[in-house]
């Protein structure tokens, strides 16, 4: 069997590129269904280039149509690397030198291990970090809050989409492979893992308004009064906060059909009233 040379490639730099961007790349979750999930939105990604691979091939390249509208799933921002993975392979499948089914086995071993990181990584740790700079902006008043949030969230999702279409296809399987191998797929996940962990805790003492305001002793000579809030700060500054996010997630975790929570302010009298419903999300 002969391996394909770098030279005998169809594939240019400027076809991966675009299939990174293309409707099919940014549509991943519009044509989501069910039965396949996102199988439609993947080979409309890889049409262009397939019909670069098969354009004397009509046979192959019905083949390759069918090959693709197999299931599939991944997080959406590194959709285009497995693309640049299959599209690769797709070409030696043309020249004879490797069986159709190889695409599908490796399409099919590369979406848990991929989705595992990209979830850490997009949902678990930059996401959060594009919300909690979003709503500190917002929150006072900046109209950058949101401009802050759609950016920081979509330039390093559009860069690995860029990156990975192309080092997807110069790289092939033997990447992700020796990734595995040597474990950086697993150190990369925990990496995101603390970092998305670190934000929520930093989240939860900003962003959560409560204080307890019930007062120790009597005033002497003017000193100010200690109250129970101070004494808590004292301890660890956003106890309260730290401490009411976890009651939330074991009662998420309870799943308890519905609750409310009343914050009181004594200073100002204002009732602040959440109704929470599981599997709404506000």
């Amino acid at each position: 069997m002969t391996i394909s040379n770098k030279e005998d490639r169809l594939i240019t730099k400027k076809d991966l590129l675009h299939s990174a961007c293309n409707i099919g790349a940014l549509g991943m979750e519009y044509s989501w269904n069910y039965p396949r999930q996102m199988h439609l939105a993947f080979c409309l990604m890889i049409n262009p280039m397939l019909k670069k691979v098969y354009k004397d091939d009509p046979e192959g390249y019905a083949e390759a149509l069918t090959r693709h509208v197999a299931f599939f799933n991944i997080t959406p921002q590194l959709a285009p690397f497995v693309g640049g993975i299959a599209i690769s392979m797709e070409e030696r499948v043309a020249k004879g030198e490797l069986e159709g089914a190889a695409v599908d086995s490796v399409k099919a071993a590369l979406m848990g291990p991929l989705s595992g990181i990209g979830d850490s990584i997009f949902l678990g740790c930059i996401r959060v970090i594009a919300v909690a700079v979003g709503i500190s902006l917002s929150a006072s008043g900046n109209i950058m809050g949101p401009i802050a949030y759609f950016l920081i969230y979509n330039i390093p999702a559009f860069l690995v989409r860029f990156i990975g279409a192309v080092k997807g296809y110069e790289l092939g399987f033997s990447f992700l492979a020796n990734a595995e191998k040597s474990g950086l797929m697993e150190k990369v996940m925990f990496a995101s893992g603390i970092v998305g962990i670190m934000v929520i805790g930093a989240m939860s003492k900003d962003m959560f308004y409560a204080t307890i305001p019930l007062e120790i002793g009597a005033s002497v000579s003017g000193e100010e009064v200690q109250t129970v809030q101070g004494i808590l700060d004292g301890i660890m500054p956003g106890v309260l906060g730290l401490s009411a996010t976890w009651i939330y997630y074991w009662l998420l975790k309870k799943k308890s059909k519905s609750y409310v929570v009343d914050i009181w302010n004594y200073d100002s009298g204002y009732c602040w009233c959440l109704l929470r419903f599981p599997g709404i999300v506000y």
